[in-house]
This record gives C-alpha cells, sequence and structure tokens, in this order.
C-alpha cells in the first residue's frame, strides 16, 4: 500500500468502524453468539491494519488510522469482556476446577477466543520490536486480565492459582532443603539458621527488575515458604558492576528502564506477575498446593526483613511496603520516580499511603520526594537507620525477633486489616489497564527516548 491512504481504505474501515459489537447493537448476551461476532470483526481488523506500514514507517494519516482500529477494536473487547468475563474465565479453567498461572490463561483464551487477546505469534512480533515501535497489543491483555480480576468469583480464583509454588520452585525444592543454597541466573537463595537470605544479583543494572529477576525472585519466595527450617525471609541487594557504586551492595534500582525502553519488559510476567506473584506471596503467603478450602485461610505466611543498602528506588522501594522490618543504611535513599517515568508504581499508591499518610504519599508518588536516612520521616517507612558496618548485626537480631512463634500469626492478623484481599484485587483490575497503557503512552515513549539518547551520548 502506498504511503498516502486510499480512499479504498477509508471506505472499507469505516465501514468497520459502522458495524462494531455493542451492547444495544450486534452483541446478544449469548456467549457462542458473542464470540463469533467478536472474533469475526476484530478478524476484519487485523486485516485492516496488516495493510498498513510498520509503526514507525507511518506518516500522520496512517497513524491515526491505526489508533483508530486499535482504539475501536479494545472497545469491542470491552463490551465482551462487560457481559462475559466471568463466563470466560470458568470455561478457560473448566469450571475453576483448573489453575492454570496467567501467561497461560492469556494465551489459553488467544485460542478459546479468537481476537479477545494477542496470540503467542503475534505477541512475539510486538515483543520483538522496541516499545515505540509496538501497536500496543499488552493493552488487549490489561482489558482481559482486569476485567478477570474485577469479578469476584473469577479475580479471586486467579489471586489463589497465582500463589501457588511455581513448578520450578518444585523442581529445586528437594535440593534446596537438602543443601540450604540454590543459585538462580540473577538470585542467590542461601539457609543461614532460621533465615532464608534473598539476594538480588542483577549486578550490571544496579539490581535493577526485569523479566529475568522476576521469574528468579518468585522462585526464591517460593523455596523459602515452602521450607520447614526457614522461618524468616531476608531481601538484600548484592555487590553490583556499576561504575559509580562498584564493589557496593546496592538493594534495587527498580524496574530497568532500558530494557522497558527496548521493549523486554513483559506486561503479564513482569508488569502484573511481579504483584500477583512473588510480591503477593511476600504479603499473604503461599498455597502449598491447590485447594478448595479459602477458610480458615491455608496460606503459608513468614515473616520478610529487608536489608536497604545504598538506595531503593521505584519497584525497589514498592517491595519495602510489603515487609515486616525494613533496615535502612546509613546514607541510603528511598525513591518512588513515578511521576518522572511516567508509569504507576505497581501497587505503592495502595500501600504508601497506609504508612505515611495521604500528604506524605502524594508528595513521594506524585512530587518525586526523595526520603534520606536523615529525613525525620523516614521512621514511617523504615525500623532503624544502620551503619554500613553494624547492618549484618542488625538483620541478625532483627531475624531472632521475628522468628519468634508468634510473629506469624499476628502478621497475618495485620494484613487482614491492613489489605483486604478484595481491596487488592479491586486495586489490580484497575491497575491491570492503566499499565498497560501508559507503558504505551506518547509521554512515556518520549520519556524512554530522551533517556536512552543521553546514555548513548555519554558512551
Amino acid at each position: 500500500m502506498s504511503r498516502t491512504l486510499s480512499r479504498d481504505f477509508e471506505t472499507r474501515r469505516d465501514a468497520w468502524l459502522a458495524t462494531a459489537p455493542s451492547f444495544g447493537g450486534r452483541l446478544t448476551g449469548h456467549l457462542g453468539d458473542d464470540t463469533a461476532t467478536l472474533a469475526g470483526h476484530l478478524s476484519r481488523q487485523e486485516d485492516l491494519l496488516a495493510e498498513l506500514p510498520a509503526k514507525p514507517e507511518r506518516d500522520a494519516a496512517q497513524r491515526r488510522s491505526a489508533d483508530t482500529l486499535l482504539g475501536a477494536g479494545r472497545t469491542a473487547r470491552l463490551c465482551f469482556l462487560t457481559r462475559h468475563a466471568e463466563a470466560v474465565y470458568d470455561l478457560l479453567t473448566d469450571g475453576r476446577t483448573r489453575r492454570p498461572r496467567l501467561s497461560e490463561l492469556v494465551y489459553t483464551a488467544a485460542v478459546r477466543f479468537p481476537g479477545l487477546v494477542p496470540t503467542r505469534a503475534r505477541m512475539a512480533v510486538e515483543e520483538s520490536r522496541i516499545q515505540a515501535h509496538k501497536d500496543g497489543l499488552e493493552i488487549d491483555q490489561g482489558l482481559f486480565c482486569g476485567a478477570v480480576l474485577h469479578s469476584p468469583t473469577a479475580g479471586r480464583h486467579l489471586i489463589d492459582t497465582m500463589a501457588l509454588p511455581t513448578p520450578r520452585a518444585l523442581e529445586l525444592l528437594d535440593g534446596f532443603r537438602a543443601t540450604g543454597r540454590v543459585e538462580l541466573a540473577s538470585v542467590l537463595l542461601e539457609r543461614r539458621g532460621p533465615a532464608a537470605y534473598v539476594e538480588f544479583r542483577n549486578a550490571q543494572h544496579l539490581n535493577a527488575e526485569d523479566n529475568r529477576l522476576i521469574g528468579d525472585l518468585e522462585t526464591a519466595v517460593d523455596l523459602a515458604l515452602l521450607d520447614d527450617r526457614v522461618r524468616v525471609g531476608v531481601l538484600r541487594g548484592g555487590e553490583v558492576d556499576h561504575p559509580r557504586y562498584r564493589g557496593r551492595r546496592v538493594f534495587s534500582a527498580g524496574i530497568n528502564l532500558k530494557a522497558l525502553r527496548n521493549g523486554e519488559i513483559s506486561f503479564i510476567d513482569f508488569l502484573l506477575g511481579r504483584e500477583l506473584g512473588y510480591i503477593s506471596k511476600m504479603l499473604r503467603g503461599l498455597l502449598p498446593e491447590p485447594t478448595e478450602v479459602t477458610w480458615p485461610d491455608p496460606r503459608r505466611q513468614k515473616p520478610w526483613i529487608g536489608a536497604v543498602d545504598t538506595f531503593a528506588i521505584g519497584g525497589g522501594m514498592q517491595l519495602l511496603l510489603v515487609l515486616d522490618r525494613v533496615l535502612l543504611e546509613s546514607g541510603a535513599f528511598l525513591s518512588l520516580p513515578a511521576a518522572e517515568e511516567g508509569i504507576v508504581p505497581g501497587l505503592g499508591n495502595l500501600r504508601l499511603r497506609r504508612l505515611t499518610g495521604a500528604r506524605m504519599a502524594r508528595q513521594i508518588i506524585l512530587g518525586g520526594r526523595r526520603i534520606t536516612g536523615d529525613d525525620p520521616e523516614v521512621r514511617l517507612l523504615c525500623d532503624e537507620v544502620v551503619p554500613a558496618a553494624l547492618m549484618d548485626a542488625a538483620i541478625e537480631a532483627s531475624v531472632a525477633e521475628l522468628a519468634a512463634p508468634a510473629v506469624v500469626a499476628n502478621r497475618r492478623m495485620l494484613g487482614l486489616s491492613e489489605e483486604p484481599v478484595d481491596l487488592y484485587r479491586e486495586y489490580l483490575a484497575e491497575f491491570a489497564v492503566i499499565q498497560a497503557t501508559r507503558t504505551h503512552s506518547e509521554d512515556v515513549l518520549a520519556k524512554m527516548e530522551r533517556r536512552w539518547r543521553r546514555t548513548l551520548s555519554r558512551r
């Protein structure tokens, strides 16, 4: 097709828009009929999109046409999901008797309900592009996940499913129980006395989170929760290679912005998966095996300590909000630079406020306020400010205190009062859509590119 839109294309595009499924139109409320209607409608959308050049090669008119087509497709999906999300989930899980993890659920939906979410093949093409060159197919995944989580029955079933151990953790469990040590690509897990020490080892990237680290962290958290000899978990950053901090421990630089710019951050496995996966397991506990028993709560919980060396930025600071004890190295700082990055800081908006109050939470999230060990309000976010030379001793003292028998029962009751599961579920339903959309928003893409060009200029 030429770079200028043809009159024929515009006519066919407008005709397609006029046939969009809607509540008062072509959607009947019958799942089978509406599935066929949606599939046919979105198949024609894909045909029209295929006539356009790839995103970086589109002119202004072609970009507007692509945005119109993509937006109308999302409206049709949302109408369908508003009517049928629970029925779709029940079919995908055989009446909630199976427990597919998030990724399997999404890609099974792509097969069973054509057009509802992108197929693996379409996502493979999308994932090969940098973020600015993508059509935002993760937004379609976000709509599906948000609709499932919005349903009290489907959402809670999915949350419980994601609380199960990962297959990789189950494969490694016997070895960890025998040796007390597992070394993964980006995480070291060691059992010392009653504690499991989880050390981030993404050294080249200041222990920033990427797809690999998220997967390794969930495996490590699962093993710590499954091993009966572990009574307390400890999170700490390992030494890094960055010239400015070489040889120093760094807790976490948050999301790997280079990976995000390059299109290497997965919505399913990272942006949503980390919240439903290892972070939720640290806060709420792990389901050792599938069960229909939901009361009393069968999850296995343990207390967690965070030892923050140098800094905890973004996702690193988000982790601290679910921990039972936070030790901050003297001179270290905490920040959630969400406003600067343009994305949502995970569940920080939900959790920070109950620690700091609403006004300070807004200063941190909306204004980018950085909290240091000298800040008089730092004690709202950490339990102790510790000289670097005394950090190991402070960790050991905290482990001894939190290994007490009554700690688990009391942290469970605190969790129930602080973040009921339905509050968490409803937040995640909105987060799934908003975060997927923000990572493809023009202002975010422009910030990523400016940051990338500054990095290149310094080489």
